[in-house]
């Protein structure tokens, strides 16, 4: 796969210098893995917008959607290196570079999407965002990618008793085969373009994530029992190289704080627009939607998952200030 992509993203980089140098002193790269009009990539182009506007064509971003540049993991350490400028990816592809946002891939750390952005948009958010900096990044803003939940085709998911036994399709996640362990049903790890069929032929019960995929997967049609217990909230981030940063002035780097700031803003509601509109679509095709679930049961369950995993006394104090977050 890298030999194949990094001479396209050769041709694309020399294309846009050859495009965009006699309009900008300085043209920055950002990579996304999303495709062209998904709410990152539109958010990041807002963000290029406000950017070039507000330092009067100085300073250009161009985007680079559906993994042109390459996969998260090697554009993440392209942008460590400089190569690449700036980065949309998620959360978890960062938890073996910056080891302070493997937290954030807990089940149920989050009580609520706004819990969420309580917490990333205060002081324990800049704490994190601090971190990227020994790892030669620069976080410059947080993104929603949804929640995910349960769905199966089997029969609708009111309490942990309606999971005994079942199994569900995970992503290959020690922390959420453990999950599943914890609330007595069995992870079956598989890629993800197997989960229909699996699901249609009985080998697995049903799969979690959010609701766009559950939509444009189509998996709606053969699990159309869908629990929204929101048991994980991994955000996305866009993070500039800091050798990228370095070459800033003071000056420019708050337009570029400022304008990231401004994207979080527009990212968030064009992804809650998203989610509202495939919620729409698979109840308009007869989805049975659990929506009003108690999920202290599935929380206290969660115990030996964060007896495993939250060892440190620093992570213990993390996770406490998250969950005291209001």
């Amino acid at each position: 796969m890298k030999k194949t992509l990094t001479p396209i993203a050769a041709l694309l980089i020399s294309a846009a210098s050859v495009t965009t140098a006699s309009a900008c002193d300085m043209t920055l790269r950002s990579s996304d893995t999303h495709p062209d009009g998904y709410p990152t990539v539109e958010a990041v182009k807002s963000m290029a917008k406000e950017v070039e506007a507000k330092t009067d064509g100085r300073i250009c971003i161009e985007v680079y959607p559906s993994a042109q540049l390459g996969e998260e993991k090697d554009t993440i350490e392209q942008t460590q290196l400089g190569v690449i400028d700036m980065v949309r990816a998620s959360f978890g592809t960062f938890n073996d570079i910056v080891p302070e946002t493997q937290l954030f891939s807990l089940p149920y750390l989050f009580r609520s999407v706004e819990h969420q952005h309580h917490v990333l948009d205060g002081p324990i958010g800049a704490e994190v965002g601090k971190a990227f900096e020994a790892h030669d990044l620069v976080q410059l803003a947080n993104y929603d990618a949804g929640s995910r939940s349960f769905y199966n085709s089997e029969h609708p998911i009111k309490s942990i008793d309606d999971l005994q036994g079942m199994k569900f399709r995970v992503m290959q996640n020690d922390v959420f085969v453990d999950m599943m362990k914890a609330i007595g049903a069995n992870a079956t790890p598989m890629p993800y373009g197997e989960v229909y069929s699996s699901i249609q032929t009985g080998v697995i019960d049903g799969a979690e994530n959010n609701w766009p995929s559950y939509d444009s997967s189509g998996h709606y049609e053969v699990a159309p029992y869908y629990t929204q217990d929101q048991h994980l909230m991994v955000p996305e981030l866009v993070a500039m190289s800091l050798t990228t940063w370095n070459k800033l002035s003071p000056e420019d780097q708050k337009v570029i704080k400022a304008a990231a700031k401004n994207s979080e803003t527009l990212e968030r509601k064009l992804w809650a627009e998203q989610e509202k509109k495939s919620e729409d679509k698979v109840e308009a095709a007869g989805v049975k939607v659990v929506k009003d679930i108690d999920k202290q049961p599935f929380i206290d369950a969660m115990k030996p998952v964060y007896d495993k995993y939250v060892t440190t006394p620093e992570a213990k104090d993390l996770v406490a200030r998250i969950q005291a977050t209001k």
